[in-house]
């Protein structure tokens, strides 16, 4: 766990995910996606699903972050003990979970969930979505920290940037775990206010991996 705390220090994670129905939904691109980052100068990938986190470990040489979403509502992100497990299996090698106070769907709490990860030799990141869940995360014993949720689950505002309030909080309240920022990076500039305020590493996705969304925003410029 030292070598991904410190592998991941200061360095850019790269979210190598595309959403159901779209044409790059598939593992062997994500994976060439995910060694395209890693040779631009990630520190780490984050990817989502069992194939696309088997095929990006085949690929790359970086820490792999995985998840497993099921559901669009409620805790959908890794949200059960065997999703947990089997993103283990998988290849990577620190496991993303929901960190809200939310049910789950096996009836699990997050601190049982947790404690059975733990024994098992699992890192954890915790995806937060306010200052109370970063604390319980933190005293959960994760392994890393992050914003991933703010404005998502009706706990704070949804902005156009990152949660700049959230990120100072975090870091101030939590001097001793590495804070991740994620959340509506977009730019170059955006990530290195995050370093600058203090987080151990930045979470980019979209800005780099999502070509249909960046379009759009280029597109919509021009027609504004």
């Amino acid at each position: 766990m030292r070598d991904f705390v410190s592998q991941l220090q200061g360095g850019l994670i790269v979210s190598c995910q595309a959403y159901p129905g779209e044409p790059m939904r598939h593992p062997e691109t994500m994976a060439q996606i995910a060694l395209s980052a890693q040779l631009g100068g990630a520190a780490g990938i984050r990817c989502q699903g069992l194939a696309d986190i088997s095929a990006v470990k085949g690929q790359v040489s970086v820490p792999v972050i995985g998840l497993w979403k099921e559901g669009e509502s409620g805790v959908y992100i890794t949200p059960t003990l065997r999703h947990a497990r089997c993103c283990m299996m998988a290849g990577a090698d620190i496991v993303a979970l929901d960190a809200t106070s939310r049910p789950r769907p096996d009836g699990r709490t997050l601190r049982q969930m947790v404690d059975v990860l733990k024994e098992e030799g699992a890192v954890l990141m915790a995806d937060c979505s306010c200052l109370d869940d970063a604390l319980q995360a933190a005293d959960l014993g994760f392994d890393f920290i992050s914003t991933t949720l703010a404005g998502y689950t009706g706990g704070r505002p949804m902005s156009d940037e990152p949660d700049w309030d959230l990120l100072e909080s975090m870091v101030d309240r939590l001097p001793n775990v590495p804070v991740i920022c994620e959340g509506r990076i977009h730019t170059p500039r955006q990530a290195r206010r995050a370093r600058d305020i203090g987080a151990w590493a930045v979470v980019v996705g979209t800005a780099i991996t999502h070509p249909m969304r960046v379009t759009s925003w280029f597109n919509a410029a021009l027609h504004e």
